[in-house]
Order: C-alpha cells, then sequence, then structure tokens
C-alpha cells in the first residue's frame, strides 16, 4: 500500500483537506473536505477565526479515520503576513487581524521614521503592501503597546495550527520573509531592523526550512481523531506551495500563481534588492529550497470573486467567464490601485475608476467582468516586460497554476497580451505542492527538479497559444 500525504490548504475565502499518494509514478489526489473561511468584522475590526479554522482542521483530519485512509504525513499552508501572539500560557493576546484590516493605514509613516523605504527594501528585499506584518507590528506598538509587553511568541497562522496539533513552536521559512523583517542573506531575522523598530525581540523564533518535520499530534489531538501522523513544514505560504508545484524542469520559468491573488515572477537564486526592483515593486519572498520568488503581488481573482457576490443570481465562475468574453468594453483598471484592496461595492468601484479616468462606464455585470479580466491580462504584459529588464531575459512561456489556471478568457487573454505560450494548471497547484514537499521530506523524490517532474506527468495542463 503506498502512503498517504494530506495537505490542508486554507485560503482566504475556503480550506480544504487533499489526500495524495504516489500510483504508478504519479501523483494522485482526493478532496476530502472543504470548509468556508473569511475575515468577520469584531468591534470594527476584520479579523480571522482561528477557533473555527482549528475546528474544521481536526472535523477533516476525523474524515481521514472515518474514510480509513489515514495519512501518515501532513502539512498546513495558508495565505501570509497575519500572525497571532501569545502571552506565557500559550494564550492568544488580543484580535488576530485579517491583513485586509485598516489599522495599519499610516503605519508606513511610523516605521520610515526609523529606517527610510529605500533602505528596507535593501535589507529584506519585499515590496511595500501597508498589510505587511511589520506595518501590522507597528500598528500593534502604536494602538495596544500592552500587548508586546504580555507576548512571548509571534506565530504565523499556519504555524500557530501546527503548535495546537503538536505542542511544539516552529517558524517557518517562507511565511516568515512575508514579515518583511528577514534579512534575504542570512535567511534569519534581522534582529537590528527588529530592535531599531521596537518590537521585542524574544517573540521571534528560529527559523526552520519546508520539508522540517514539526512532530507527531499530541495525545489530545491524537484522542480526539482517532490517530496520530507526522506534521511536516510544507512552504506554508501558499504561494509557496504553489510555486513548488510549477510542472516544469526548466529553470528560468516565469509563473503565474492565480488565485485570490495574482503572483507573477519568476525563481532567482540571489535576491534582487536593487532600487530598480524595488521602484517597480517587486519582491522576494523566501521559496522552498532558498530559492527566491522574485515576483510581483497583482490584486488577482479577488476582483472576480467580489463582483460574484454583489451578482443578484448565483453564477459560476466559468460562466461569468464565459459571459465577460462576449463583451466589448475597451476600458482598463489599475488592477493594484488601493481602491479595489477592499471596497464596500467592487462593481462601484471599477466604474467609478473609468469615470474618473475619462473611459467608457461598464453598464452591467458582464462588462464589468470583462474588465476587469481585460485589466488583468494587460497587468500581466507589462510585469513581464519590467521582469525582462530586471533578469536581461526573455520569456517564450508563462506557467500558470492555481484556481485561475480554469479561466479560459484570462489565458486567452494573458497570452494575447504577453506574447507568450500559456501553460495552464494545474488548478490544484498549492495543494499539490503542499503534498511534494512532505514526499520530498520522506524522500519519494530525489529533488525538487525531479518532483516537478512528477507533477507535469500527473495532471493535465491546458496550452494558449498567443
Amino acid at each position: 500500500m503506498s502512503e498517504y500525504y494530506l495537505a490542508i490548504d486554507i485560503g482566504a475565502s475556503s480550506g480544504r483537506h487533499m489526500l495524495g499518494t504516489i500510483e504508478d509514478g504519479k501523483m494522485k489526489l482526493e478532496e476530502i473536505y472543504r470548509f468556508p473561511n473569511g475575515m468577520e468584522e469584531v468591534d470594527g475590526s476584520l479579523c480571522w477565526n482561528v477557533n473555527a479554522l482549528f475546528y474544521e482542521i481536526k472535523e477533516g483530519l476525523k474524515k481521514c479515520k472515518e474514510l480509513g485512509k489515514i495519512p501518515s504525513y501532513m502539512g498546513i499552508d495558508t495565505w501570509a503576513v497575519d500572525y497571532v501572539l501569545l502571552d506565557k500560557e500559550d494564550k492568544v493576546l488580543g484580535k488576530t487581524y485579517g491583513y485586509r484590516d485598516s489599522r495599519t493605514t499610516g503605519m508606513d509613516t511610523k516605521v520610515y521614521e526609523e529606517i527610510s523605504l529605500k533602505h528596507l527594501y535593501k535589507r529584506t528585499g519585499i515590496q511595500k503592501q501597508i498589510f505587511n506584518t511589520i506595518y501590522q507590528l507597528m500598528a500593534v506598538k502604536q494602538q495596544e503597546p500592552q500587548l508586546f509587553e504580555q507576548a512571548e511568541n509571534l506565530l504565523m497562522i499556519p504555524d500557530y495550527f501546527n503548535f495546537l496539533l503538536t505542542g511544539v513552536k516552529k517558524t517557518e521559512y517562507t511565511n516568515a520573509t512575508t514579515t518583511q523583517l528577514l534579512n534575504p542573506k542570512t535567511n534569519d531575522w534581522d534582529f537590528d531592523l527588529i530592535k531599531r523598530l521596537g518590537y521585542p525581540e524574544r517573540i521571534f523564533g528560529e527559523i526552520s526550512d519546508p520539508g522540517t518535520i514539526v512532530g507527531d499530534f499530541s495525545k489530545e489531538i491524537e484522542e480526539e481523531v482517532g490517530f496520530s501522523c507526522k506534521v511536516i513544514l510544507p512552504a506554508t505560504h501558499d504561494t509557496g506551495s504553489a510555486v513548488v508545484a510549477i510542472p516544469t524542469v526548466e529553470d528560468d520559468q516565469l509563473y503565474i500563481s492565480s488565485g485570490t491573488w495574482s503572483l507573477m515572477g519568476t525563481e532567482l537564486l540571489d535576491a534582487d534588492c536593487t532600487l530598480e526592483s524595488m521602484q517597480d515593486n517587486f519582491t522576494n519572498e523566501g521559496g522552498y529550497d532558498h530559492r527566491f520568488r522574485y515576483l510581483k503581488n497583482i490584486m488577482g481573482l479577488w476582483m472576480i470573486q467580489s463582483v460574484k457576490k454583489e451578482f443578484e443570481a448565483e453564477y459560476s465562475f466559468a460562466y461569468i467567464c464565459d459571459m465577460a468574453s462576449k463583451q466589448t468594453i475597451p476600458s482598463i483598471v489599475d488592477c493594484n490601485n488601493d481602491m479595489f484592496l477592499a471596497p464596500k461595492s467592487m462593481i462601484g468601484a471599477v466604474k467609478k475608476y473609468c469615470e474618473d479616468t475619462n473611459q467608457q462606464i461598464p453598464q452591467n455585470e458582464w462588462e464589468v467582468a470583462s474588465v476587469i479580466y481585460n485589466s488583468l491580462g494587460k497587468c500581466y504584459g507589462d510585469t513581464i516586460k519590467q521582469m525582462e529588464e530586471h533578469t536581461g531575459k526573455k520569456y517564450k512561456r508563462v506557467y500558470v497554476v492555481g484556481g485561475g489556471a480554469n479561466a479560459e478568457y484570462l489565458n486567452k487573454i494573458t497570452a494575447k497580451q504577453t506574447g507568450c505560450e500559456i501553460y495552464a494548471g494545474p488548478a490544484e497547484a498549492t495543494a499539490i505542492g503542499n503534498l511534494a514537499v512532505q514526499m520530498l521530506a520522506n524522500k519519494e523524490f530525489k529533488d525538487l527538479k525531479d518532483a516537478r517532474k512528477c507533477i507535469s506527468e500527473s495532471f493535465e495542463i491546458k496550452k494558449y497559444q498567443p
């Protein structure tokens, strides 16, 4: 019998438990449990309900037991930048804020009183986003300083869930890089920077690489779910896991991890912390095997997801895509404009942007969807030009992984706008990358290239010509 591996992949809108096995040299996937997620308003703040999420993690584990498919190994990945602070008794301090909460407004100015944006980028290689952990922690310092006095540990969200399962605290590398507090040369915390900003040094734990074993389930969890297994660190940042699953053995490949966010980039062996990269808003997030994910964060399918919620009727993404493809409206919006980060109405925001820039205003939801898809395609095309300038390389192919791999209209636009061949799939890249790191840790694959070769042979990849 082949061994079972379990990926628990929690995104901003839903989570799922995916079982993986290797059969006849190919990776097989089975979704066994799915649950909703989303930020909730708590006393005027946008927060994550980590207790509810942990309940769902355990429910999915019970499902493994029920099905008689008990994993030997498991790993959890989530979105980046968000964290919990724990006190001496390992209790969560304060609220578990979500990255779309507005408390970080103006916190960049406070950070720049201690270090300029230019020097911060040179030190960390991470692009400025107002929700990065560095700004969230400045909000704690300014608004809730008592939390720092009581805090003993900072754990990123997946690290916290691992702790609840095992009783062991580990800080995983790929997610830690998104805090904007890591040194890309040492791959460790920049304690000089942390000190300068006035954050308590004691809360930052030792960094562990993807593939590290956290531990077995605690006795309490084992009794509750009916079995124990080894918890392994995948790339706990979901984009880090998705990039592991790029289905090619070529070096210098270009990818779009397409989901709530579109992360477009390539892999570098050394971080590019130049002023030019900073000005074009590229980031150097940590990846598996200390490869840097040199990429740009683009607003992504969040815009379509938001529009979908405003529709009076319930439509599938496939239908929205199809209807958008029939529209002829030429208007384009800047997907990275802050007005699209958390608007009350995404349809209203798109219309307002078009009105403010003297473009044709979309008259119905399908035209709004068409504007969004075409704007994303243009953004991808612009990003490739910048990427080629920075790396000195020409790219002929783009690998689209994640949920956006299924958006046929968007893939056709991307091929047209970039002039590149588009290889779309696998859609479940994050879970697949999570499983691949577990399998690498258990010596199912020789190395990352071997894992990617297996992935390319195991899942359907669609091709779009420019």
